[in-house]
């Protein structure tokens, strides 16, 4: 005598696919390299030009809260992937 649930077996079952997450989480990783690559790369150039003539106690930045500003959102903009 067959049992009742299995009058409604349509010989399927739902299983995630394996391969769709490693797509998705090599190309998480790759765009995470990206964005820490460019964010490395704005940064270099701000410690290299403050780590020039370390015998000036002094630094001559003009326009200073303006830059920073923009820096501060080019910075964000790359850790949100824009």
């Amino acid at each position: 005598m067959k049992q009742q649930s299995d009058e409604f077996d349509f010989g399927f079952t739902t299983v995630d696919d394996p391969s769709s997450h490693l797509e998705e989480t090599s190309f998480k990783l790759d765009d995470y390299k990206t964005r820490l690559q460019k964010m490395f790369d704005c940064i270099m150039p701000l410690l290299t030009n403050l780590e020039k003539n370390p015998e000036q106690e002094m630094i001559k930045w003009p326009n200073r809260d303006k830059k920073i500003k923009e820096f501060k959102t080019k910075l964000k903009n790359i850790l949100e992937g824009k």
